[in-house]
Formats: structure tokens, C-alpha cells, sequence
């Protein structure tokens, strides 16, 4: 089948909206590019955000939507401003100008043919750094195919080993296989991890695992998945941040997700992944879990792009 975006069947929901013609897909997105910020990011792991930051472009929309995400706003698409195509290559351009280490697309599966566009044509003007695709590992393997040449690293999530995790919180029962699927897609197109000699990634890939709380064996699963199929050849990023928010306390279906992630169950996930051998790894110290790590979604966070 062909994949496109109207009939949109560029992600595994299938929704099949006439986005061309105005109608919004599960994502929420229709033909519009909808950017929320677009600005330096220092809050990425070490060789992405350097010294400098990364140039960080958050789409609105998301076919996932995860009922704990910390970026709510823009996932529900209730935040950003519409742009051209040819203003998202002048935006990446801008960010480089800046001093961006790289131009870090967030949540940008929805919007796959248009970012290919865009960076092409702001190669083409003279773009040089490093494109990162910050996605949620619920992606088509034959979309992240379509990267291959416009994409050189894949930061993505591995949310879910168990589906009916993946069933409660984000409504895909299917994730689990799903993002299996795009993880060995992504492997194949950036290869083996590079870095350059200020030890900042310019091909690779690294696995995001946020740990859960109450769900310490999803995250064991997920890191022994990922590190008994690739080894080395991936970094692995668990990360301790989970924010629980006042919205979630009036749900019934997931009354642990209100409460933080202890020191303890993260202590117990790091020292299980360091059992296993897992020495290509990110960790997190310290306090994170704060709603001031969240990025400012207001519109003027991309006035000067």
C-alpha cells in the first residue's frame, strides 16, 4: 500500500482522514504544519544539547497522546501557529545561525513528507548540521525507511513491553510490536553510533525509556528487548523525570500514575540494566520531575526563527 497523508495511513491507527481537504486525523492535524516552539533545548541527553543546545522544532499533534504526557498541549493541538514549508527549512536555518548542534524534530511523524521537503530544501541553502527525530517509537517501519538520507538520528521512546500498559495509557494495545518493528527500521538506516570530537552524536540511535511508576518490570523488559537485539550499537536512555499532573487524579484507570517515580524503583531499574551489561546509557540525578522542565509552548517561542 502506499503511504500518504490523504488518505493519511502514515502512522500504524490507520485513521485514513482526507487531510488535503481539511479533516483531522487521529494525530489532530490536518494539512496545516502546526509548530509549537522552536528554540534551543538544553534539557536533551549530553551529545544532543551539547553546550549550545539542541535546535528544537515541537510539532502540534500526536497519534499517540499518552494520557501522563507532559506535553499535553501540544499533543492535544491546542497550541502553535500554522507554517509554510518553506518556513520550516527558513526556521532550521535559523536555529543553525543560532548555534544549534543539531535540528531536533519533536513529534514529527505526521508530518514525515513536509520534513522532507523542508530540510531538503534548507540543504540546499546550506544546512549542515545533524537531523534528529524525536518521536514516541510508534512509528511505521516503511515511513522511517522514507528517512533514509534526510534523517541522522533517531531519538526515540520504547514505552511498552506489555500491552495492556500500552492499551491504559496511550490506547495502542499494538505498541509493543509496533515499536519493535520501527526500531529495527531506525537501526538500519543510521548504523552504528557516530560522534564527532566534541563528543556529539552525528549518526545513531538512542532509546528513550521513561520509567512508570508502580511499573518497574515494563522497564526491565523494555532495556533487556533493546540490549539483547542491538548491544552496542544503541544508547539507552532511562529516564527518571515522570511529572504526575492534577488531571490525572480524576481518573480511576491509572491511580499510579499520581504519584513520582521513587529513588528506589529507579535505583532498582538502573542496577538491573547495569547487570545486564548495558554500558552505552544515559542516567538521570537528581530532582526532575518538575513541571519547570517543560518547555514554553507560547507563540512567541518561534517569533524569531
Amino acid at each position: 500500500m502506499e503511504i500518504t497523508n490523504s488518505p493519511c495511513n502514515l502512522c500504524p491507527r490507520n485513521c485514513m482522514a482526507e487531510r488535503d481537504k481539511g479533516q483531522k486525523g487521529y494525530c489532530l492535524s490536518d494539512n496545516k504544519i502546526i509548530v509549537a516552539r522552536a528554540a534551543l533545548h538544553m534539557w536533551e541527553e549530553p551529545c544532543i544539547s551539547g553546550e549550545t543546545g539542541s535546535g528544537t522544532v515541537f510539532f502540534s499533534g500526536c497519534n499517540l497522546r499518552c494520557i501522563y504526557c507532559q506535553n499535553y498541549e501540544i499533543a492535544a493541538a491546542v497550541k502553535g501557529r500554522e507554517v509554510s514549508v518553506s518556513e520550516l527549512s527558513e526556521i532550521f536555518l535559523a536555529l543553525e545561525k543560532q548555534g544549534a548542534s543539531n535540528i531536533n524534530l519533536v513529534t514529527p511523524d505526521h508530518y514525515v513528507p513536509e520534513i522532507i521537503e523542508a530540510v531538503l530544501s534548507a540543504r540546499k541553502k546550506g544546512l549542515t548540521l545533524p537531523i534528529v527525530y524525536n518521536g514516541s517509537g510508534y512509528e511505521k517501519p516503511e515511513v522511517i525507511r522514507r528517512l533514509k538520507g534526510i534523517v541522522d538520528i533517531f531519538l526515540t521512546d520504547f514505552k511498552y513491553m506489555e500491552a495492556d500498559l500500552a492499551e491504559r495509557f496511550s490506547h495502542a494495545p499494538d505498541y509493543p510490536q509496533v515499536a519493535k518493528s520501527a526500531l529495527e527500521a531506525m537501526v538500519e538506516i543510521a548504523g552504528e553510533p557516530v560522534f564527532d570530537k566534541d563528543g556529539m552524536m552525528q549518526k545513531g540511535v538512542i532509546v528513550r525509556h521513561l520509567l512508570l511508576p508502580g511499573h518497574k518490570k515494563n522497564a526491565k523488559d523494555v532495556i533487556r528487548y533493546v540490549y539483547e537485539n542491538y548491544g552496542d550499537r544503541v544508547y539507552i536512555s532511562l529516564m527518571n523525570q515522570y511529572t504526575p499532573f492534577e488531571r490525572l487524579k480524576e481518573r480511576e484507570d491509572c491511580k499510579e500514575l499520581c504519584r513520582r517515580v521513587t529513588k528506589r524503583e529507579y535505583e532498582n531499574v538502573l542496577d538491573y540494566m547495569i547487570g545486564l551489561g548495558v554500558k552505552n546509557a544515559f542516567i538521570q540525578e537528581g530532582d526532575t520531575a518538575k513541571e519547570s522542565f517543560i518547555p514554553d509552548f507560547e507563540e512567541g517561542n518561534i517569533a524569531n526563527c
